[in-house]
């Protein structure tokens, strides 16, 4: 499959990197740093989608014949927004707030074309079985959970071994929903097959 214009993936995440990959769209990374702030007025499923459309308007100086495409990933729990831990202890306590619950995964993707930002949402609810303080404490220190919004990669041990069930997209949880994301190539007119 390819895509009529050349494709930026603005993102370091290797989860997003490898879903692409695996649906056999080439690309090149390159990456602006940002703040992921948003109006406290925003609803919260606007919340992913304002933050990656934000990281697509902050590439002013780049080549009008290729595609920008950016996305964020936010997790909500009882009405709080889980971002990414600062710290172990911050994880820790994400994990304690998910275990025996269910929660909400939002993605939002941005696909900018020259001036044109078309932005898409995803939302997977995830549910985790109670889990134990010691099962907690080794995904911290055994897997990397600080760079994963809710502080757990679905994709890791512990959503092998601790997510009952979940209704939605797999892959928006684990970081981008390419359904959503193929979709917007063809009704855009992206897409050679």
């Amino acid at each position: 499959m390819k895509l009529k214009y050349p494709l930026v993936l603005a993102s370091n995440s290797p989860r997003r990197q490898s879903i692409l990959r695996e649906l056999g769209i080439e690309f090149i990374i390159r990456t602006i740093d940002i703040p992921e702030v948003f109006p406290p007025w925003l609803p919260v499923d606007e919340i992913p989608g304002f933050i990656a459309r934000r990281k697509a308007e902050a590439f002013d100086a780049f080549d009008p014949s290729m595609m920008i495409l950016t996305a964020d990933t936010i997790v909500t729990s009882s009405g709080k927004i889980l971002g990414k831990p600062k710290d172990d202890a911050e994880a820790s306590e994400m994990l304690l707030n998910l275990s025996g619950k269910p929660h909400k995964v939002y993605t939002g993707v941005c696909l900018r074309i020259k001036e044109n930002f078309h932005t898409i949402t995803d939302c997977t609810e995830v549910f985790f079985k109670k889990l134990s303080k010691k099962e907690i404490e080794y995904y911290i220190h055994h897997y990397m959970p600080l760079d994963k919004a809710g502080a757990y990669g679905i994709q890791e041990w512990i959503g092998m071994i601790g997510i009952k069930k979940i209704r939605g997209s797999y892959v928006n949880v684990v970081g981008l929903p390419v359904s959503k994301v193929y979709d917007l190539f063809k009704e855009l007119d992206l897409i050679e097959l």
